[in-house]
């Protein structure tokens, strides 16, 4: 975490100032009302720094291959299945960032880099080989009727077969589920090419952290009677949507994939702002708070602070998320 200046401190003193952030609030909370009716966006562009910088110019070429694919949900996919550790091993024996098990790497795997070899271990090699692994499931379901992209993903869950046999996605729990969050989870990589909507629980999230101000900062703190009530910045975030219903992971760097990402000039109430020292990397991101306008989050900043309202413009601003209830759900828990 790191040490910044309180614009507002614990104490009388602060009554005016905190008057003036909420009315503050409320001004943006009138703008983010008359944006009830906006449409989302999606794109094939990668949002900042959503995909760590080593990977990004492989997503951003191999998620073009072809139609079905984006590098967005190239990305998605990659996240789910390793949160792009390319030393990930899973109790199945999926192998590397895109966890091919080794009877399919050894059919589908390629040599991405040309380096004469192909190693499941190697993300040069590993990340062209699930796009094209992608490519040819599509090639496979593609007289299926509806959406090419669905159906490609349900081939991957559910085999080529089964897609086939029902005319698209197979009536399975398990597929229709993956299906769901792998376009869902698209979005927290795609850039945003139109305004977001704005969250309809985000008024809940801010009054839950408004009811923390002044609360000592603890780290790890998850706000439970054992630690007093107290919280890290990612655990006040975590506990500020929980209070709406909403489940976000509880490390900052995956709660910014819990939704869309509106630029700096969009930002609403609500939404979550993040930090880092590495302005290229969503999986570096060391702080959190929740936007509540005029370029103010409510935070939890360090050991020996309390939660309080603090300004976003700093040199490690990294980006912001517009949380929703399907972003959050589609999040991977083994990340």
């Amino acid at each position: 975490m790191t040490v910044r200046k309180a614009w507002v401190v614990a104490g009388a003193a602060v009554a005016a100032g905190l008057g003036f952030v909420m009315l503050l609030v409320v001004g943006v909370y009138v703008v983010a009302g008359n944006l009830m009716n906006g449409v989302g966006g999606g794109g094939r562009a990668l949002a900042k720094g959503a995909v760590p910088a080593a990977y990004q110019s492989l997503v951003q070429r191999w998620g073009n291959l072809c139609p079905a694919i984006s590098p967005a949900l190239l990305a998605a996919q990659l996240y789910q299945e390793s949160g792009f550790d390319p030393k990930a091993k899973s109790p199945a024996k999926a192998e590397g960032i895109a966890q091919f098990i080794p009877g399919t790497w050894a059919t589908h795997g390629v040599d991405g880099d040309g380096d004469g070899d192909r190693d499941v271990w190697d993300p040069q090699d590993a990340i062209p080989s699930a796009a094209s692994y992608d490519c040819t499931l599509a090639k496979y379901v593609k007289d299926v009727p509806g959406d090419a992209t669905r159906n490609m993903l349900a081939a991957y869950n559910a085999g080529a077969y089964a897609v086939i046999k029902y005319g698209g996605v197979p009536p399975y729990k398990e597929t229709q589920n993956y299906v769901k969050t792998i376009t869902t989870l698209q979005a927290s990589f795609a850039a945003p090419v139109d305004r977001v909507e704005p969250s309809q629980q985000a008024a809940g999230a801010i009054h839950f952290a408004q009811s923390k101000l002044g609360t000592p900062y603890l780290w790890g703190g998850n706000g439970t009677p054992e630690q007093g009530g107290r919280f890290d910045c990612s655990g006040l975030t975590k506990a500020a949507y929980e209070s709406v219903g909403i489940t976000l992971p509880r490390v900052a760097n995956d709660q910014y994939n819990a939704g869309p990402h509106p630029g700096r000039d969009e930002l609403l109430p609500g939404d979550l702002v993040f930090f880092s020292t590495d302005p290229y990397n969503s999986r570096a991101i060391d702080h959190v708070g929740i936007y509540v306008g005029g370029g103010y989050m409510i935070d939890a900043p360090r050991t020996g602070a309390v939660i309080r309202f603090d300004p976003i413009d700093t040199a490690k601003y990294f980006g912001a998320t517009r949380v929703t209830a399907d972003g959050a759900k589609a999040l991977p828990t083994g990340v």
